[in-house]
């Protein structure tokens, strides 16, 4: 474990507490896509089949644990609980990822994993899935004029959680001689499709303003 893997964790714990905080607060879920939270669920689940079997460490466990658990219960509170669940835009959340996204996926686990066996499979699977999860909420996000705060200070620690694990990569890549061809390239692929928010949402910052992206309707 070094900093920036650790960092990238704690971004992306904070990321989804705050987005748990929003709707538990505010009981309204307008603005944030069910759809990408049910992409994550599908990453996580298929990445962390190997907490069945295997134990690396009480931190590795727990934080997997605690990915799973969140987001389905992110996916619950948006589809089920009222009264969040009856402010949810579904006309508004409507990227298919299930007809653009899964297949391809599905076939890049199948041509780009290590081994074989349903695990690896679905490990590799994950990795790709996760690099375009982000598109049902940048689709949802482009048909608003203005982006909450909280929302979009979800979006964007959810951005930085993935540039610090490339700064962990090539950390490891220095100082173990670590190499993850697969993993890489998703990530610079879910890094890309951040760049474009993240000059928006910094400069928002900067000027103290609420996030609004060009092209919003």
């Amino acid at each position: 474990m070094n900093i920036f893997r650790f960092c990238g964790d704690m971004l992306h714990l904070v990321s989804i507490m705050l987005l748990i905080f929003k709707l538990q607060k505010s009981k309204s879920c307008v603005g944030v896509s069910c759809r990408m939270q049910e992409m994550y669920a599908m990453v996580f689940c298929f990445r962390y089949l190997d907490l069945l079997w295997s134990y690396i460490s009480l931190y590795n466990s727990v934080m997997k644990i605690i990915f799973i658990t969140s987001t389905v219960y992110l996916v619950y509170m948006m589809r089920f609980k009222t009264p969040i669940c009856q402010t949810y835009e579904r006309t508004n959340d409507s990227f298919q990822y299930e007809l653009y996204l899964l297949g391809p996926c599905a076939l890049f686990g199948l041509i780009f994993t290590e081994e074989y066996s349903v695990p690896d499979i679905l490990w590799s699977m994950s990795i790709w899935l996760e690099s375009v999860a982000i598109i049902p909420q940048l689709v949802l996000m482009q048909q608003r004029k203005e982006i909450e705060n909280l929302t979009s200070d979800f979006v964007g620690c959810m951005g930085a959680y993935r540039a610090f694990y490339i700064l962990n990569w090539i950390y490891r890549y220095f100082a173990e001689d670590y190499v993850n061809w697969i993993g890489w390239a998703g990530g610079i692929i879910q890094t890309g499709l951040y760049c474009d928010f993240f000059y928006y949402y910094a400069k928002s910052r900067w000027y103290g303003n609420k996030l609004v992206l060009p092209g919003a309707t």
